[in-house]
């Protein structure tokens, strides 16, 4: 009689899996060095609509100023940011997760 292996213990194989590993650190590869310059070109935008008022109210054209192009330019960037995330998971993160989900249902 042979023992097979719970659901559970092969999801914690899937995990402990180089495959599994090469993903995490492709997805992070992507994710810790994208959040952190998002961060700080946020934290650009506070700091200086904190403390450089003068810079931030200059007029670009009419009533548009600095302040809101640099206003506008975060929604443009959270947008570019999830565009290259979902060619870059598409290219570099989902062939792998569907041969690691491929795999487990093979083996169930």
């Amino acid at each position: 009689m042979t023992t097979e292996a719970t659901p559970s213990e092969k999801y914690l194989e899937v995990q402990r899996s180089a495959e599994f590993a090469g993903l995490r650190r492709k997805l992070r590869s992507f994710i810790f060095p994208m959040t952190a310059a998002f961060f700080l070109w946020y934290a650009l935008y506070v700091l200086l609509s904190a403390y450089a008022r003068g810079f931030m109210s200059l007029k670009i054209v009419g009533h548009i100023n600095v302040a809101l192009l640099f206003g506008l330019l975060q929604f443009v960037s959270t947008f570019l940011i999830a565009w290259y995330y979902s060619r870059y998971a598409a290219k570099e993160l989902d062939p792998i997760a569907d041969k690691i989900g491929a795999d487990l249902e093979d083996h169930r």
